[in-house]
């Protein structure tokens, strides 16, 4: 019975996608697109009109380029507190900065004004949000190197909301296309152009070719013709007027080395686009849309209730005592200052304990810690405590829209979803924490319907995640230096005379408004406690408050701004009756207004999870908008019963990581545990000389220039910052973050035998390929057993000269590589593989393509990889003697890695092969069965360099013989003519 109510609680959020967006698709029109501008932004009424002619001429180039299927309809802009209040201006609901899907904010760096789209998954996976910057949108002399704003927009929508990628690469931005033949990587390759170099002067010249790259030099750019004759593509070159569809199966072009092909396996943009779920649940419009309709919304006040659960159950597991630690954290440090906030209880009814204070000094936030339970009894009535919570505001305000309610339950409630209707009409945002495992199952769909926040906190009594959970709960305008950041969430259980230690680092960043929190469970008297700063000064047990509400806490505030460096503590059990739970809790906030503070934000592919599924967590690591590379990024994964799973998140490009060095660090989680609710928190940890900011990878095109005429015009160059702005020494740095919670249904029953193996290797994402003389090399990073856990147990590789066939689809129709002694490595190892194919005519200009899969020992089958391509140019002029001519067999000598044992293996096919352990650079060796060609090859050589050697003493003979002659013939007298 309980794993159908997870499973109809499942069902009845399935669409409630991980991006949290509010829009909504109602027949071809998007509806409720929100676009925030950032708080620190000066009032402006040029962005706001231009936000809006952008979103119109965008509606009908949209329009236009999805086939008559989709358009902008309905369009909400958020404007800053801090400007002038307009009657034009309405309430914010549950729209928020956060949430956005669009943002308007300049960037940290004086430079910086690229259009981007904050992609964390994979192909045809939403993104979390569009920025521009102001500069971009009053700037008109930009149009020359982005072209039109509205057609940009629908450059950054498709990454968005359909999960396709740029058709440019950066990085990458010429392909080698033949012998002594480059292509600029682009899509549709009909895009006409000319490849010149800039020079210092201000004039340009013609590339010059780079034999040892086999492209143009570096620095060398592609100009495109102003004029051109093909529609595509969007995802490419939007800037070019004639410029009007995305690239299809006719027009894309599947050579370009690109991120889109990589990720999207050469499929087209409009492919991607037409399999997603907008395209299939829409149809053509008969009639052009109407113009996009905007409402202008205004960011009020914070206004916040506690709607907080003390029934009977609460006095079970010390739960009505954590909970009124964890609140008093959030009323003392959490909650900005300038809030209103007001308290509410419910069991079987509920009382208004306080109703709205207004946060102006600390006075203020210790009178609210007085209205808060101390004790518990009686039944659950959820409802009654939203009403009451309704009220509080309504005894103040006209209206509840934009209020917060931040709900706090343990129990279940078979009347929750009689109030869902006045919660969805209130407007207001409900933020919801289950404690324990009974809390009601339906209690997500409340924060899920108003675009709240959802948490989950254990009774595990050495788990601070009651206390992280509502230290997440900050404001969501966007002003970063209000927002209290966490450093330090540590608990254990500690026995007598024994410690708990750790170091929190401070960096430069943040350090106002410090607080340094003690907690312990069972002793009336605080534990030994030793803090001491960067500078040597030490603070005891009798420097940190203790307030009579609360004995079990102390509490201690750092002056003015803290001291940037390593913070050491240790905390002593001095309880000789027995062991209890010591925890240390550090909050802070940013240390200026003018330089963002490092900051960590964690999402998930879904929060509600049907098993096997894999969870994928995300932990994106940034300091104003630039991406902090370098950190050590850990989730610690809690089930609603049993033990935490640690899982270290990686950014490298591998396994559930789709870029690597973008700041946004991931992994698969599948080691679940029940049904239920599982809550996650997030620790980073940045050591100096490694943790570093870089530049944000992907970016709109910055188009250099444009030919008229046949006349090169270049714009203005592309601004640069230098590397010691982007990279300065960031120090040492803590951060904690919750990432919220999610839930699974469908596990299989505990039991004392584990269950069947069904998770397959994970896909490998970072396969390259490359040529080397006659033999490829190929490089991934291993995948695990189960996804990125343990190691495969073997490999399958294929080739073609047609990308389409290694897709999964068709994966076994593709050509077979000879992968005997090939072996595999544990999760997140680089290997490589060199080999000789045996089916393989060296053919110049032919492009290769290859992917590869990973299958364990119970035969789960992973997905085949990105497709990985190299291209065969034979160099015009030899650079060896003639030992490798065309009188070599046909068939080359298949070449493998050379191990010191060769374990017996079966493949997928069921057919026998060998395995044994690669690993990066290994050398190469012909096998034994190649001995007898070899013996051949070795005498049709010492044949050719005999003929080559005589002939050579032939020649040179005949052209000594002819300089005699001719000398003879000049000293004759001219008399004599002898």
């Amino acid at each position: 019975m309980m794993v159908n109510i997870w499973l109809l609680a499942l069902g009845l959020q399935l669409l409630h996608g991980v991006t949290s967006s509010l829009v909504k698709l109602n027949n071809g029109g998007f509806e409720d697109i929100v676009i925030a501008i950032n708080p620190q932004l000066p009032e402006d009424d040029k962005i706001v009109s231009t936000l809006k002619e952008m979103v119109k001429e965008a509606s009908t180039y949209l329009f236009n380029a999805t086939k008559q299927r989709f358009y902008f309809k309905t369009v909400k802009i958020i404007v800053p507190l801090t400007w002038t209040s307009k009657s034009e201006y309405r309430r914010v609901t549950i729209e928020s900065y956060e949430k956005a899907d669009i943002i308007v904010a300049d960037p940290f760096l004086k430079y910086g004004d690229d259009p981007y789209t904050l992609q964390y998954g994979g192909c045809g996976e939403p993104g979390r949000y569009i920025h521009f910057t102001s500069n971009f949108l009053t700037n008109d002399s930009l149009h020359d190197v982005y072209g039109p704003r509205g057609k940009v927009l629908v450059h950054e929508w498709a990454h968005l909301r359909w999960g396709v990628f740029d058709e440019y690469n950066n990085d990458a931005p010429f392909y080698p296309a033949g012998q002594n033949k480059v292509e600029a990587t682009r899509c549709s390759a009909d895009v006409t152009g000319k490849y010149v170099f800039p020079t210092k002067d201000g004039k340009t010249r013609t590339c010059k070719y780079d034999h040892r790259t086999q492209v143009y030099e570096a620095g060398c750019q592609f100009v495109p013709d102003r004029k051109q004759s093909t529609p595509a593509s969007i995802m490419y070159m939007q800037s070019l007027s004639s410029v009007i569809e995305f690239c299809n199966s006719n027009s894309h072009n599947i050579n370009a080395t690109n991120i889109h092909n990589k990720l999207c396996n050469y499929r087209s943009t409009w492919e991607v686009i037409t399999s997603s779920k907008d395209f299939a649940s829409s149809s053509p419009l008969s009639a052009p849309p109407p113009d996009p309709t905007f409402s202008l919304l205004q960011t009020q006040d914070r206004v916040l209730c506690l709607v907080l659960d003390v029934s009977g159950s609460m006095a079970d597991y010390d739960r009505i005592n954590r909970l009124k630690l964890a609140a008093e954290i959030f009323i003392r440090q959490i909650i900005e200052t300038g809030s209103w906030v007001g308290i509410v209880t419910f069991n079987s009814g509920a009382t208004i304990k306080t109703y709205l204070q207004h946060i102006t000094s600390d006075s203020v936030r210790d009178s609210l810690v007085r209205f808060l339970p101390t004790s518990a009894g009686g039944g659950t009535t959820i409802c009654a405590g939203v009403q009451s919570g309704f009220n509080v505001f309504l005894q103040k305000y006209t209206s509840t829209e934009g209020c917060e309610i931040v709900l706090l339950t343990d129990g279940e409630d078979s009347t929750i979803s009689s109030c869902f209707g006045a919660v969805e009409r209130s407007g207001s945002i409900i933020h919801t924490i289950a404690l324990g495992p009974s809390a009601a199952k339906e209690l997500e769909m409340l924060a899920n319907k108003t675009g709240g926040l959802r948490f989950s906190a254990t009774d595990s009594l050495d788990s601070n995640s009651l206390i992280e959970a509502f230290t997440g709960i900050s404001s969501r305008d966007g002003n970063i230096s209000q927002q209290a950041i966490q450093l330090e969430s540590k608990s254990q259980n500690i026995k007598p005379l024994q410690w708990l230690d750790g170091t929190v680092s401070i960096d430069e960043t943040v350090g106002n408004d410090t607080y340094f929190i003690v907690t312990w469970s069972v002793s009336v008297y605080p534990p030994g406690i030793f803090l001491t700063d960067p500078k040597g000064k030490k603070y005891r047990q009798t420097d940190f408050e203790i307030d009579d509400t609360n004995r079990h806490m102390a509490r201690l505030k750092i002056n003015g701004t803290a001291e940037a460096g390593d913070w050491i503590y240790k905390i002593q059990n001095t309880h000789a009756a027995g062991a209890q739970v010591i925890s240390m809790t550090v909050t802070t906030r940013a240390a200026s207004l003018t330089v963002p503070p490092v900051t960590v934000k964690s999402y998930l592919n879904q929060d509600t999870n049907n098993y096997p599924n894999p969870i994928i967590i995300y932990a994106e690591v940034s300091q104003g908008f630039l991406p902090v590379i370098g950190a050590n990024v850990t989730a610690t994964v809690e089930p609603a019963a049993g033990p935490a799973v640690e899982l270290e998140l990686y950014d490298t490009g591998s396994g559930a990581d789709i870029l690597k060095h973008d700041g946004i660090y991931s992994r698969y989680f599948i080691s679940f545990n029940g049904n239920g609710r599982y809550n996650i928190k997030i620790s980073v940890q940045g050591k100096n000389k490694t943790a570093r900011r870089v530049r944000r990878y992907s970016q709109a095109l910055y188009v250099p220039g444009y030919v008229e005429n046949g006349v090169i015009k270049m714009n203005t160059p592309r601004p640069e910052v230098s590397e010691d702005e982007i990279q300065p020494d960031i120090g040492n740095f803590n951060r904690i973050a919750s990432g919220g919670s999610f839930v699974l249904a469908g596990a299989p029953p505990s039991s004392s035998s584990p269950p069947p193996d069904i998770f397959p290797p994970c896909q490998i994402t970072d396969l390259e390929a490359q040529l080397e003389d006659d033999e490829f090399l190929l490089s991934w990073t291993a995948p695990g057993n189960d996804y990125d856990i343990g190691k495969a147990e073997r490999y399958e590789i294929k080739m073609s000269k047609n990308p389409l066939e290694l897709r999964n689809a068709a994966f076994h129709t593709a050509t077979s590589v000879n992968t005997s002694g090939l072996t595999t490595e544990f999760a997140g190892v680089k290997q490589s593989f060199q080999f000789k194919s045996e089916n393989f005519t060296k053919e110049n200009g032919t492009t290769i393509y290859f992917a590869i899969r990973g299958i364990d020992d119970s035969n789960n089958v992973g997905e085949a990889s990105n497709i990985a391509r190299t291209v065969v140019l034979v160099s015009t002029f030899p650079t060896t003697l003639p030992t490798t001519t065309t009188t070599f067999p046909t068939t080359l000598p298949t070449t493998t890695t050379t191990f010191p044992t060769i374990l017996p293996s079966t493949t997928a096919s069921g057919t026998a092969s060998n395995y044994t352990a690669a690993s990066p650079m290994k050398t190469t060796s012909l096998t034994s069965s190649n001995k007898e060609n070899n013996n051949s090859i070795i005498n049709t050589t010492v044949i050719i360099v005999i003929i080559v050697c005589a002939a050579v003493v032939v020649i040179c003979a005949i052209i000594s013989i002819t300089i005699c002659v001719l000398k003879g013939r000049k000293t004759r007298s001219p008399a004599s003519a002898m």
